[in-house]
Parts: C-alpha cells; structure tokens; sequence
C-alpha cells in the first residue's frame, strides 16, 4: 500500500484517479465583503475543480466539499463534473452535527457518545436548522428522546439552536482563528462513514443533492439530510414526523440556499 504524499499544482496530477476528493480550499469571506462577492469567487474556483474531476478522477470518485460556501460550492462543483453522480457529492455539514451532539451531551453530563439521530438541516450557515426531536440519549444504560430528557424545551429551541448555528463564529472570535481540529475531525467522520457506511440505528447529517420528494425540500438543492449509508451509498432518513417549529426552520434554510444557487448559477453561466 502507497503512503506517498504528492504535492502539486498541476491539476492532472492532483486529480488523477482519485477514489476520494476534499476540497478544503475556498476563498474565505475578508472584511466588507458581501455574500454575492463570495460566491462569485468560490464560482470560478469550484467550476475549475469539477471540470478537472470530470476529466481525471475516476466515475466513482465521492466527492466532500469542505470550503465555505460548502453547500453551494459542492453544487457548483458537481454541475461542472456532468459525468459524475451527483449523488457522489456531499458537503461537510458532520461539524455542526457533532457540536449538536456535544452541547446536549454537556446538558445532560453524558459524553458525545451517548447522543445519537441529532439533524442538521439545510445550510451550512447561521440559518441551518439543528434538530433533537428524533434525537435519543443513553442514559443509566437506557435510551430516551432527548426532549424527554432534557424538559427544557425552551432551551432546545433558543439557546441551543443559537449555538450550534454560531458556534464557528464564537471559535473565530475566542482563538481569532477557525476551528481547524474538529472540522478535521469532522472531516474525518464523514469520509469514514461513506467509506464504512453508518453503525445499525444510527443516522448522520450531510449536505446531500436534494430530489424534490423529501421533506418539502425543492429539487436539485444541496441540502443537508439525516442520511443512512450502506455499500458507499447514502439514502435519505425517511418518514420523520416534522412539527410546525421544525418546517419553519427548514423553509428559512431552504429559502437562502434557493437564492444562493440562483447567484452562483448566475456567476457559472459567465464564467
């Protein structure tokens, strides 16, 4: 088994036969900027990274998007490698849901662990929805809902939600710096879970193409679903009761992802 390490510039190389892409490097938001210049930036890059893994990487490659815009950038992505299975693409949403995971875990003195079937919905950005309606907690060897646990609905649906949509903005301003281990924790997390599919009963967060039939969630939006994984290959999380609370969240979500693709389609069509 090869352990090189192979550093390059020259797309025909970097991108050669590859089983795994993560694409990390976007152009991060400076000072003054407004989301559309964002966009317009990350177009150019990840139209330029579809096309060459359209041309070089195998069919089968999986594809994770890491850089922000993540979801947006994945599906900018994935429409310039037209060869490829859009269902090979996902953007990393595994950071949100493990901080989810955490600050319940911290509510109840339980580890990361005990906490599983939290969702993060929609965006990865301050308007995604983090969901523990269907979450379940061990505790004293037992599982319980997490409302159940908890009975502290009013945090579940104000605090909780802030933080976990805010956390990477507390992080940058306590250590002037991104969270760069846990999202290679994240990162990590993810791959693993589409290389060796995810434990029996479990379900994890990705931002995946979405097909217009689950959730009320519009077409051909890369979205982030509760997903099962078997045999490299994720399946939506089906037939989840979604209350009022959660559908208004989830619209919220949906609607800035809408106006993003539109900005970015703009931007790829005069690229």
């Amino acid at each position: 088994m090869s352990t090189d390490v192979i550093a390059t510039d020259k797309e025909e190389v970097a991108f050669k036969d590859l089983d795994v892409a993560i694409l990390v490097g976007s152009m991060p938001r400076r000072e003054g900027m407004e989301r559309k210049d964002l966009l317009k930036a990350n177009v150019k890059i990840f139209k330029s990274q579809g096309a060459a893994l359209d041309k070089y990487a195998k069919k089968s490659v999986k594809v994770i998007v890491v850089g922000n815009p993540a979801n947006t950038n994945c599906l900018t992505a994935s429409k310039s490698a037209p060869s490829i299975p859009k269902e090979n693409f996902s953007c990393l949403t595994r950071l949100d849901h493990n901080r989810a995971k955490a600050q319940i875990a911290l509510k109840l003195g339980v580890t990361a662990n005990d906490v599983k079937n939290v969702i993060i919905w929609g965006n990865h950005s301050s308007t995604q929805y983090p969901d523990v309606n269907h979450a379940k907690v061990k505790l004293q060897g037992k599982e319980v809902g997490v409302y159940e646990a908890l009975k502290d609905d009013s945090w579940l649906k104000g605090e909780f939600v802030t933080t976990v949509q805010q956390r990477g903005a507390a992080v940058i301003k306590a250590r002037k710096l991104s969270s760069a281990m846990s999202a290679a924790k994240a990162i990590c997390d993810h791959v693993r879970d589409i290389w060796f599919g995810t434990p029996e009963g479990e379900f994890v967060s990705m931002g995946v193409i979405s097909d217009g039939n689950s959730y009320g969630v519009p077409d051909d939006l890369l979205y982030s679903f509760p997903v099962v994984i078997k045999n490299k290959t994720w399946k939506f999380v089906e037939g989840l009761p979604i209350n009022d609370f959660s559908r208004e969240k989830m619209d919220l979500t949906a609607k800035e992802l809408t106006e993003e693709k539109e900005t970015a389609f703009e931007f790829l069509s005069s690229a």
